[in-house]
């Protein structure tokens, strides 16, 4: 099949900033203000107080379309953009053979566009990862089988979910609500100045397990102490403990306290998750397949798969591709059997489909048709 068009487009909607603190994309109380882009009250992190992201949109000569998406939570023009004026060119009149073997190659010619000058991570590896998945999207399509079946033998069709970013208000009652429908496993924002605070709410909880998201916060001392009192907790897992910089401080982290160390959303490839894994500072990978597209997110898994630790993968704010991507990535990976449900985002992202992205039993049950297995609705 040939490319005929790559389009992109971002997406911006407005949402209830109150509702959807301590959430996906908005995890703490944010600065008063009247700019769609705030800080963090916690933390030096800069939100947005619209739900954003970006869609990619390939169709070939045949008229079959695939789509893709990159993890774009601010400024989903920049996504766009280098889709448009550095990817498009690339990729548009040319053969798509369809097998996993050529996204690959295209992954790596994509890679290797700009690498000379530098951009191997951040705004161009969003972009590339919405391609790929688009390819992704349209290779399973073209075969009739849906993308983790043209990646394993015998993919999983449901992955239990762990109950991602309970609200700010009312946590107690949201978290036996949810234990309510089935879930188990939790995961709680460090959303408080001071850890005497959240380790007081993380204690008010009902009864299961809990990992929590520091969100790079910490300092290495401050990480130290804070993981001995999730140690005694039993914490699922310490999530983003340090300045995603800082491989050997990680290491160092992980040898000191139990509780598994998780990272991995900040990264794009395996070329900068190489030092994490010399230095064993990441227990618990967390690939963001908006960010690393399945194609390298395959590569991400392999590397865990060989030393040992699993992999979960990270969704933050999403519409239906990157959910499915991320779906379709952990039935085919064997080291994987658990990914994050985020309960607005999926509502926000199933408006948008045709038919809708199912939990039941507090498990997402895994798309079935061709390709990523989704529709977009033709109102999008």
């Amino acid at each position: 099949m040939r490319i005929r068009s790559v389009e992109a487009r971002p997406i911006r909607l407005p949402r209830d900033i109150t509702a959807a603190t301590g959430r996906a994309g908005s995890p703490t109380q944010l600065a008063a203000g009247a700019s769609r882009y705030r800080w963090s009250q916690v933390f030096p992190c800069l939100y947005s107080t619209d739900f954003e992201t970006a869609l990619v949109r390939i169709t070939t000569t045949e008229g079959r379309v695939g789509w893709g998406e990159a993890q774009a939570p601010l400024a989903p023009e920049v996504a766009c953009t280098i889709v448009e004026r550095l990817l498009a060119p690339v990729l548009e009149d040319q053969e798509f053979e369809g097998s996993p073997e050529s996204i690959a190659v295209w992954w790596d010619r994509l890679y290797s566009t700009m690498r000379v000058r530098g951009q191997t991570g951040g705004f161009m590896l969003d972009a590339i990862s919405a391609v790929d998945t688009a390819l992704w999207d349209l290779a399973g399509q073209a075969a009739g089988k849906p993308v983790c079946e043209m990646i394993a033998p015998k993919p999983k069709r449901s992955i239990p979910a762990y109950y991602s970013g309970l609200p700010a208000n009312g946590r107690a009652e949201a978290a036996r609500a949810a234990g309510d429908r089935g879930f188990t496993q939790f995961k709680l924002f460090y959303d408080t100045p001071e850890p005497e605070a959240f380790l007081g709410s993380m204690d008010a909880l009902p009864p299961a397990s809990y990992a929590v998201d520091a969100l790079w916060r910490h300092t290495p001392e401050e990480a130290a102490r804070f993981g001995a009192e999730l140690d005694a907790r039993q914490a699922l897992w310490f999530e983003a403990p340090l300045a995603p910089e800082d491989a050997v401080a990680h290491g160092q982290l992980a040898r000191l306290v139990r509780t598994p160390i998780a990272i991995g959303e900040s990264y794009r490839t395996r070329f900068e998750m190489a030092a994490f894994f010399r230095e064993r500072a990441v227990e618990v990978l967390q690939p963001d397949l908006g960010r690393c597209g399945i194609t390298e997110g395959l590569r991400l898994a392999a590397m865990a798969a060989e030393a040992g630790i699993p992999v979960v993968p990270h969704l933050s704010i999403a519409f239906g591709p990157q959910i499915a991507a991320a779906l379709q990535f952990a039935a085919a990976t064997e080291n994987c059997r658990l990914a994050e449900y985020n309960e607005a985002v999926l509502e926000t992202a199933n408006r948008f489909l045709e038919r809708p992205i199912e939990i039941l039993d507090a498990a997402y049950q895994v798309p079935d048709e061709p390709g990523l297995g989704i529709r977009l609705a033709e109102a999008l």
